[in-house]
């Protein structure tokens, strides 16, 4: 029985190496994308139905609409990769409800083609903000412009006293390193 599974996990092992050595640069965006979007979602579940409304200013977006953003864009951008004009609707949306299942419904839409993203298929190119862009650098802003809102919203959960998941999920052996349950 050991000895199955030990080669059961060998030859895991392999096939995992295997696929990020024939495709590192999508291996490593599905990854990327991965981290965002499990921080994401567990800040959207995190910030109180009460607090999506909240803005630390009058000129920002709220919490809400922050997170309705995100799930837009998302959809317009994963959209652009499949060569579909995909149009989200968070942006009607105003409770923890509706808005958290639009961004779940934009990581599932995106989910796939990040899971069926390969280099080679990333080297074609499609249009984003008029521009040609290669299907791998639309993926890969769209990461960036998720973390780039992640650590906005990160300051709307620490005005309400809230430590976000990127910090609040570390193992409390990292909090004299600025992880764990400080804030």
């Amino acid at each position: 029985m050991i000895r199955v599974s030990k080669s059961i996990l060998f030859v895991a092992l392999t096939s995992v190496a295997s696929l990020y050595a024939q495709n590192p640069m999508s291996t490593e965006v599905k990854n990327d994308y991965t981290m965002v979007k499990t921080n994401t979602l567990k800040m959207a579940d995190k910030m109180p139905d009460a607090n999506y409304s909240f803005k630390p200013t009058p000129e920002i977006r709220s919490f809400g609409e922050a997170i309705a953003h995100v799930a837009d864009a998302q959809m317009a951008m994963c959209g652009a990769v499949k060569g579909e004009m995909k149009r989200g609707d968070a942006a009607s949306k105003t409770s923890k409800a509706d808005l958290t299942a639009a961004l779940k419904a934009s990581f599932d839409y995106c989910d796939g083609v990040y899971n069926s993203m390969t280099d080679a298929d990333g080297a074609q190119t499609v249009k984003m903000f008029g521009q040609d862009r290669s299907k791998l650098s639309v993926l890969y802003f769209n990461v960036e412009h998720d973390n780039e809102m992640y650590g906005t919203m990160a300051v709307y959960l620490r005005l309400k006293g809230i430590v976000p998941p990127s910090t609040s999920d570390r193992p409390m052996g990292n909090a004299s390193k600025g992880g764990g349950k400080k804030m």
